[in-house]
């Protein structure tokens, strides 16, 4: 094993709030560390097992949230470069570690001793968090199978282990596929229609990839791709969907197929173990929604409308195309149809939307003046790229808070979407501060011109930020509740709702204006994007709940159900559901439907961004029934919401803040389906 002098990460970093001295860390220096995390830990666990003394909170739980520092500072570091910044040999080290993670859970939480000496903790006297630690660490055991036999417990490891090996090469290959199926377009002439910008990202794109003099259209995580939305030549879009959503399941060496009927009969074969009917009823019973049937039953009630709604979208298309609608039209005449209709050409708003403005006199300044956050740039500290800027939080007292780093631009070591992620869990347990970071993939520009953005782009870097807060925010004791470490249906809230402050009038006058002339968005601008709100909504939702209909399909089987062909149980799943549109696709098919199938974040969970929308959509009309962008109502929310983390039930901390429980109308009136 490597010192602690030659390893950064076998001690505590050095560096302001603990950020991980990424200039310093080699590859070995991650696999050294993880196996020395592993090993202590386990001899933290058999410590605290062998105790002579009886079980209490302090030798037993207290003690479990002190163990695995090691361990926990290591993959919180590897595992952000895995994401944002994965060369092939953290690839190959990925692929070799995650088999000994998997089975160091198993061996926590299938261990019937230290489960012992947690049931029988006294938990009379204790504060409320603290005796919230001992139920949910009771609750985890028996979430992971601690009540079978051995003969069960051994056929549960081999499932874990398998699950992970499969997930971890559906996100590889996932990655890749993006990748691969990016279009090479030989002349600008073929690019009519995209913004300048965006072909100047193209050309460097390719010159990048070696084809000096053409252009490269790189793919993003959705079906749908944004320069659609702008590319007036046709058969060029064609080319674009059919390279999209044919990812994962061409027949080539990135076919990911096999893998998910693998991991769907794996699932269901655990679920069986576990004394569950469905994989999709095992992963609900950790969540805020009471049970699998609610959480079908909602979104059955949203289907109908949505695709109403979306017909309705596509027959106005239809009539401003003049010919007959393919899948590959909707983005474009879309775009045209707003034009026209309500004289909102988001293409052109981009000028307006300048990353860095967007970020400082938006995003920093609403929380600002909700938090009373303030934020100074930290060119003194680094990340693992060098795209990625730090930033130092403090609060209104001016103590610090922690630190923020942003990495916003795509590359090709970076997998697709956009996330939020911690290096450091807040803890007063451990006096530990956050760090947290937000991950996007926005084109990059040529070195010394604006990075300009669309509206979706606003929206994600608000909604990410959103996350970013529930992290910087939070206020618990022990690490296990810090931040976003709440049910997956819960998550998504806090950051929809701070997608809220990108067009409170307040805000966008602050930071939209014109990159060159420093203009403000016209008022009437202003207008027309409010009336135009609900254009694009049936499309918009139709798309969601495809994904999350979809997702729910392949969770929902038994194990005597699993089909023989991916492809086409996708396309009787979706009929079934009535979300089946020839013009709209799920936002991601199966085979590239990483949320569900590259590890196991969203699997059976992806319907928690519409679950947490309702909540969000109830919080939004509070704040603005109560004079929107002030610091108390601010306050309000840190107080009952943000800070809260899971130290207390999630729902509770909603009823504490909203003082009720959420209604669905202000989701409906918002998705236009009511």
């Amino acid at each position: 094993m490597t010192s602690s002098s030659s390893n950064p990460l076998l001690e505590p970093s050095r560096l302001p709030y603990q950020l991980p001295p990424f200039a310093a860390i080699t590859g070995t220096h991650y696999a050294e560390a993880i196996d020395a995390g592993l090993a202590a830990q386990l001899a933290e666990i058999d410590a605290i097992v062998s105790a002579p003394e009886p079980a209490g909170f302090e030798n037993t739980a207290a003690a479990m949230e002190r163990s695995g520092g090691i361990l926990e500072r290591a993959c919180n570091a590897f595992f952000t470069l895995v994401s944002a910044d994965a060369s092939d040999a953290i690839r190959e080290l990925e692929t070799a570690l995650m088999p000994k993670l998997t089975a160091h859970q198993d061996a926590i939480y299938l261990n019937k001793a230290l489960h012992a000496r947690f049931a029988a903790i006294d938990t009379t006297g204790l504060d409320s968090e603290s005796a919230r630690l001992v139920e949910e660490y009771l609750r985890a055991f028996r979430q992971a199978g601690i009540h079978l036999d051995t003969e069960g417990q051994e056929q549960l490891r081999a499932l874990n282990a398998e699950l992970s090996r499969l997930g971890t090469e559906f996100g590889q290959r996932t990655k890749e596929a993006m990748k691969t199926a990016a279009i090479l377009v030989d002349s600008a002439g073929e690019l009519t229609g995209l913004p300048e910008d965006d072909i100047a990202g193209a050309a460097e794109a390719a010159r990048a990839a070696g084809h000096e003099g053409k252009y490269l259209l790189t793919l993003i995580q959705p079906s749908n791709q944004a320069a659609m939305a702008s590319l007036e030549n046709r058969d060029l879009r064609r080319r674009l969907y059919e390279a999209s959503v044919a990812r994962g399941t061409d027949g080539s060496s990135l076919d990911v197929r096999e893998l998910v009927l693998s991991m769907a009969r794996l699932r269901a074969a655990k679920a069986d173990l576990l004394g569950f009917a469905t994989y999709a009823e095992l992963v609900v019973e950790r969540q805020t929604a009471p049970d699998f049937a609610a959480v079908e039953s909602m979104l059955n009630r949203l289907a109908p409308p949505a695709v109403r709604n979306a017909d309705a979208e596509a027959a106005a298309l239809a009539e401003t195309a003049g010919h007959p609608l393919e899948a590959w039209d909707w983005a474009f005449y879309s775009s045209k149809v707003r034009r026209e209709r309500y004289a909102v050409d988001e293409q052109a708003l981009r000028p307006y939307f300048e990353l860095d403005r967007v970020l400082t006199d938006g995003v920093f300044s609403a929380a600002n003046k909700l938090y009373g956050l303030t934020f100074r740039v930290r060119g003194d500290l680094v990340g693992y790229h060098p795209d990625v800027r730090v930033w130092e939080v403090f609060d209104a007292d001016g103590s610090g808070l922690g630190l923020f780093l942003g990495d916003y631009y795509t590359r090709d070591t970076k997998r697709g979407g956009a996330w939020m992620n911690s290096l450091v869990e807040q803890s007063t347990f451990l006096g530990t501060k956050p760090v947290v970071i937000n991950t996007l993939n926005i084109s990059k520009p040529p070195l010394g011109e604006p990075t300009l953005l669309t509206m979706d782009e606003v929206r994600t870097v608000f909604h990410e930020f959103g996350h970013a807060l529930h992290g910087l925010l939070s206020n618990v004791t022990y690490p296990r509740f810090s931040g976003t470490a709440v049910p997956r249906d819960f998550v998504e809230y806090p950051s929809q709702v701070n997608e809220m402050w990108m067009l409170w009038p307040e805000v966008l006058k602050n930071y939209a204006r014109h990159y060159q002339s420093g203009e403000a968005l016209p008022q009437e601008v202003l207008d027309r994007l409010e009336e135009s709100r609900l254009w694009g909504e049936g499309f918009a939702t139709t798309e969601y709940l495809g994904a999350a209909l979809l997702d729910l399909a392949w969770h929902g089987l038994s194990g005597d159900r699993i089909p023989e062909d991916a492809l086409e149980f996708e396309e009787k799943a979706l009929a079934a559901s009535g979300v089946a549109h020839q013009l709209i696709p799920p936002r991601y098919r199966t085979g590239y439907f990483q949320h569900i199938f590259a590890g196991d974040g969203y699997s059976a969970g992806y319907y928690s961004y519409i679950w947490s929308e309702v909540l969000d959509a109830d919080t939004v009309d509070w704040f603005t029934e109560n004079g929107g962008l002030t610091r108390t109502n601010g306050e309000r929310f840190r107080q009952e919401l943000l800070s809260r983390g899971n130290s207390r039930d999630p729902l509770e901390s909603f009823r504490a803040f909203r003082g009720r429980d959420a209604k669905l109308e202000p989701l409906l009136k918002r998705r236009g389906l009511e």
